[in-house]
């Protein structure tokens, strides 16, 4: 049976984390292998999909600027590891036979393409996958801002928010405490508040001021992309207002968590 797409385009965002797989440190083939295969899937049935992806399986600038490091430089470099890793991506999805194009953030033409809005839309409306990479180009942004950013300029129905073994968020961490509850659904307004920690204030500030729906899951448990875009219930999803959806809200919160798995 063929899927019936709910998204004529969508913004999937890839944690560093997420390309490292069972390893430390770095990059698991197998991981981007399946990574890959499962952007394929949605790409087959007709979704345009813009990837951003991080870089914390090599590099993270937080970590360096306390050991001293000017923070500018510090984001700079991780800037550049996820260069590396949209370029692993690209060349996974090539052999799989997916047209695919990488734009950065910093000029490196010799690498990637220079990211230019109007060269994006270009290539989504011809059937290209896009990988958005070196985040937004500046230091102290994120790349869940970078994702949030990208998702509005290419007009995404959907930011669908993938890090490593993330399967929701929850009111409590599930690592500590058994009886953690999930959340199906929750606002932005209330996710703020709360202190979500599955993307940063920025990010969430920004789909929030544009009606930007989020969707947070786990990219790990296989047909679950395909689910998000076929509209079926996955993770935990983050809109404007309730749209009539009941939410899970504990009576006491000081903080929310997703589960790594």
């Amino acid at each position: 049976m063929r899927l019936t797409p709910s998204y004529s385009r969508i913004l999937l965002k890839l944690s560093g984390e997420s390309f490292k797989g069972g390893k430390s440190f770095g990059i698991e083939n197998e991981t981007v292998r399946y990574i890959a295969n499962e952007i394929k899937q949605v790409y087959e049935v007709g979704v345009g999909i813009g990837v951003v992806v991080g870089g914390g399986n090599m590099w993270r600038g937080a970590d360096y600027e306390a050991q001293g490091m000017d923070r500018s430089s510090a984001d700079h470099a991780g800037m550049l590891a996820t260069v590396m890793n949209a370029l692993v991506l690209q060349d996974q999805l090539q052999r799989d036979g997916v047209p695919v194009r990488t734009m950065t953030a910093i000029p490196m033409p010799t690498v990637a393409e220079p990211y230019i809005r109007s060269r994006a839309l270009h290539h989504l409306e011809h059937s290209r996958v896009v990988i958005f990479a070196a985040g937004t180009g500046n230091p102290f942004m994120s790349t869940d801002t970078a994702a949030s950013l990208r998702a509005l300029e290419i007009n995404a129905g959907v930011l669908v928010m993938a890090k490593n073994g993330v399967d929701g968020v929850y009111d409590a961490d599930p690592a500590v405490n058994p009886t953690a509850k999930k959340f199906d659904h929750i606002t932005h307004h209330k996710a703020l508040e709360l202190g979500l920690r599955a993307l940063d204030s920025t990010a969430l500030s920004l789909a929030m001021d544009n009606k930007l729906p989020i969707l947070v899951f786990d990219v790990f448990k296989p047909g679950n992309l395909q689910g998000i875009v076929s509209g079926g219930h996955v993770g935990t999803r983050i809109t404007i207002d309730d749209a009539g959806e009941q939410l899970h809200m504990p009576q006491q919160m000081s903080q929310v968590y997703v589960r790594n798995n």
